[in-house]
């Protein structure tokens, strides 16, 4: 029932992105710099008041608390989730048609489950597989030629694309293989606190790295709103773009190379 109501919902989200950001997928194929259509700009500043109150009163303490911890577990947490969005970014290295990226990933997946203690560690870079930069389903419709759509503000998530949420609505229809076997499954050793927990510990992880970017860009913006926007879908494109690359964990010199572009 579930994912029967994930369908209905991605089949009426194309739909109306097919109609009302049609603008902005033709735009999108011909400049980087192509605006996107704020088709729901008033919501999207709604929820994404919300989404700063709840920061302010959970997410940047904990990201606070988090920064104090000693650096072997902040480390070992980063390789962890790290290693883990490997599960999703493998099968979309074989969608975009890069299968020796996909091998090498597989491989650092491997070795980084089993040597480095599920992830804890990365003798893989050691070994020269590299920590090549992650990709997710939205990506590989942009590398499709999927326009973006109406640009998005999604509870607690943050900022999205009518294209992005459907990308990321993907995992939960089997497209995340820890999804699957923790939430999708009844399993005696794995559960759905486990997937949650992940997830909540990537988020934290991404704010304390970005702590100190994040609040001076929101001091220094007349717009924080705008501000937010326009750093998330130049990051995007700039991820689509340079899919190939190699690249290093998001932190504030990452956030201030894109917002001095």
């Amino acid at each position: 029932m579930k994912k029967l109501l994930i369908l209905i919902f991605l089949s009426s989200l194309i739909s109306f992105s097919a109609h009302a950001g049609s603008e902005g997928q033709e735009e999108l194929s011909k400049k980087s710099s192509a605006e996107v259509k704020d088709c729901f700009e008033g919501i999207n500043r709604g929820i994404f008041a919300f989404n700063q109150a709840l920061d302010a009163s959970i997410f940047e303490p904990l990201a606070k608390g988090y920064r104090l911890l000693p650096s072997p577990i902040r480390s070992g947490t980063s390789n962890f989730i790290s290693n883990l969005s490997l599960v999703v970014t493998v099968p979309n290295n074989v969608l975009q048609g890069d299968i020796g990226l996909a091998g090498k990933n597989t491989a650092r997946f491997v070795v980084n489950s089993t040597v480095g203690i599920l992830g804890l560690f990365d003798p893989a870079t050691k070994l020269g597989l590299n920590d090549y930069s992650k990709e997710d389903y939205g990506q590989t419709l942009g590398r499709w030629g999927v326009g973006e759509g109406c640009y998005l503000v999604l509870p607690v998530l943050g900022p999205s694309t009518a294209r992005d949420t459907i990308g990321s609505l993907t995992n939960y229809l089997g497209g995340d293989a820890w999804y699957n076997i923790t939430v999708g499954q009844d399993t005696h050793y794995v559960s759905d606190f486990d997937y949650y927990a992940s997830k909540g510990a990537d988020g934290i992880d991404f704010r304390a790295k970005n702590l100190d970017s994040i609040n001076n860009l929101e001091k220094n913006s007349i717009d924080f709103y705008a501000s937010v926007k326009s750093l998330y879908l130049q990051d995007r494109r700039k991820r689509i773009l340079n899919s190939d690359a190699i690249v290093e964990t998001q932190d504030d010199s990452d956030w201030e190379e894109i917002e001095n572009k």
